[in-house]
């Protein structure tokens, strides 16, 4: 007999659980189930090698929403965001640019370079924030069925309508970002290729594109919108990323939910076009009339739920929603931080202020790098010079090293899921032995330092955390996978053609990123569905 809930929800990675936790909040008293031993899914903090603890998948905070913090007490779970220096991104010559939310530092490091781009930069930096406050609204609606018009429909597009009818004149600025590429947006404002490259570097992060790609603009967007201090918004969390899913299972757990590790889903069952119960791989049935599904569409509707219950079109839809990633990520326990061959310089500039050490990097010197880090990648091989960003959190998180060592975390692009005319069993190596030479060329002598590291391709972050080809994004962030078609159209609202069965993770709006809106938007949308009464809303409080 199945054990009987309020609600599931599948997957206890972060939006899984900000969903149980305004569930529970709301009296609904749901069940977690996380398929793997600890809680997290891709913001988790495990150990590399004795002594040495890692953010092992996402390893920034910029984007969880201090709303979500602020309603759910994570301060008080444990919660504790730490600073990021500047991001200091190395030239070959030895030279460096800073990127700062001070404006007037990065205009002066913008000014060594090219006067008019430091002149103009104040200005880019003012449409800049403008259009990210457009954008931090969207995150928080439901999106609407523009072909759809019965009045359910019509009474949601009014009252987007009307809660964002003073952004209509931004309205060709954002076609602008979703279409344009990012080179094509830059070179609008900027000259210089390598102050160029220093904004196009965020349109190539998790995502299989260049610079130079069509809607690459957007993705900009979707990275500096983080509301942390910091360059884009970026912070450190004391103990790693997964404190903060420990403190939203925390959270969750004190409102009423319960949560069950090494419990895989393997079917969600349907019975006349409703959720019945979720069977796990162990045999176990857990039945509730509300399950919400933090796993990515594509293995939610073709897995869980199979074709036999879904219309030809949605089928067919899922089928074709891009989730083909090119990202990877090096975890290494070091004897010391990357000595940069230019840190002597920006030290003695002062460009770091404060800081002694750069904590935030991005290696790709210029747009051409970026763009042929991305050609190589499209042809179906890895990248020869991959862009990277090192980060170094142990210059102010002491907690996950031994005293004087550190942990360097490497993020960067291209290694394509699949290689054409290769085998990543035989390429692995080779391409770790690029993302290597870049490191020593930009700080000589760092793989003589490394004591120990983690090496993950696509491949190897879908095995661990049923990431869709590894997707950090759980899907291409494109202007066709957005809004009222994420993951695909008619049903963007969180709701799916199952009765009772809705998406709660990043395949739906907005989308990648630790940032929650999914999870809390889902649950809206949950407790709506069941009348429950709430106080959730849209926009920022």
């Amino acid at each position: 007999m199945a054990e009987k809930y309020g609600a599931i929800v599948i997957g206890g990675g972060h939006n899984g659980l900000v969903c149980a936790a305004y569930l529970a909040k709301a009296g609904i008293k749901p069940l977690v189930l996380e398929r793997r031993p600890v809680v997290g899914g891709a913001a988790v903090t495990e150990e590399i090698a004795p002594g040495f603890r890692a953010s092992i998948f996402s390893y920034l905070m910029s984007m969880l929403h201090p709303r979500i913090q602020a309603e759910l007490e994570l301060k008080r779970h444990g919660l504790e965001v730490m600073p990021c220096s500047d991001m200091l991104s190395p030239l070959d010559d030895g030279n460096y640019i800073i990127f700062s939310d001070n404006v007037k530092r990065t205009q002066e490091s913008f000014a060594r370079f090219n006067k008019k781009d430091a002149e103009i930069y104040p200005e880019f930096d003012r449409f800049l924030i403008d259009t990210a406050n457009v954008f931090r609204k969207l995150l928080w609606e439901t999106p609407f069925d523009p072909t759809k018009r019965d009045f359910r429909t019509l009474s949601q597009m009014g009252g987007f309508a009307l809660r964002n009818r003073r952004y209509g004149k931004k309205f060709f600025e954002i076609a602008d970002m979703l279409m344009m590429s990012a080179y094509d947006f830059l070179s609008e404002w900027f000259e210089d290729e390598r102050i160029k490259a220093v904004l196009a570097y965020y349109a190539s992060i998790g995502t299989f594109a260049g610079p130079k790609t069509p809607g690459s603009a957007y993705v900009i967007m979707h990275h500096v919108m983080g509301e942390n201090a910091g360059a884009g918004g970026w912070g450190f969390i004391k103990g790693g990323m997964g404190s903060i899913t420990q403190a939203l299972a925390a959270a969750a757990v004190e409102a009423g939910a319960t949560i069950k590790t090494n419990s895989p889903v393997a079917q969600v069952r349907v019975v006349g076009g409703r959720v019945r119960e979720v069977i796990t791989e162990a045999g176990d049935s857990y039945s509730a009339p509300l399950i919400a599904a933090n796993v990515n569409a594509k293995f939610l509707y073709l897995d869980l739920v199979g074709e036999a219950h879904l219309p030809a079109d949605v089928v067919k839809d899922v089928q074709g929603y891009r989730t083909f990633s090119t990202a990877f990520k090096m975890n290494i326990a070091a004897e010391r931080p990357p000595q940069y061959a230019c840190l002597e310089r920006a030290l003695k500039d002062g460009a770091l202020g404060d800081w002694s050490y750069p904590t935030y990097v991005h290696i790709a010197p210029d747009i051409n790098y970026l763009e042929r880090a991305y050609d190589d990648a499209k042809y179906g091989w890895y990248s020869t010079e991959p862009f990277i960003t090192p980060v170094v959190p142990t210059i102010v998180d002491k907690s996950l090293s031994p005293a004087g060592k550190h942990v360097v975390n490497l993020f960067g692009g291209h290694a394509p899921y699949k290689l054409r005319n290769g085998d990543w069993k035989a390429e692995k190596q080779n391409f770790e032995r690029n993302v290597l030479k870049v490191m020593d060329r930009f700080a000589p002598g760092f793989s003589n330092d490394i004591i120990a590291s983690q090496f993950l391709i696509p491949e190897d972050i879908e095995a661990i955390v049923n990431l869709p080809n590894g997707h950090i994004f759980q899907g291409e962030l494109a202007s066709d996978q957005l809004f009222f078609q994420r993951p695909i159209p008619h049903y963007a609202d969180y709701r799916t053609p199952i009765d009772g069965l809705f998406i709660c993770g990043s395949s739906a709006h907005p989308g990648g990123g630790v940032s929650g809106i999914p999870g809390y938007n889902a649950a809206r949308e949950i407790l709506k569905y069941s009348g429950r009464r709430s106080s959730m809303g849209y926009g920022s409080k």
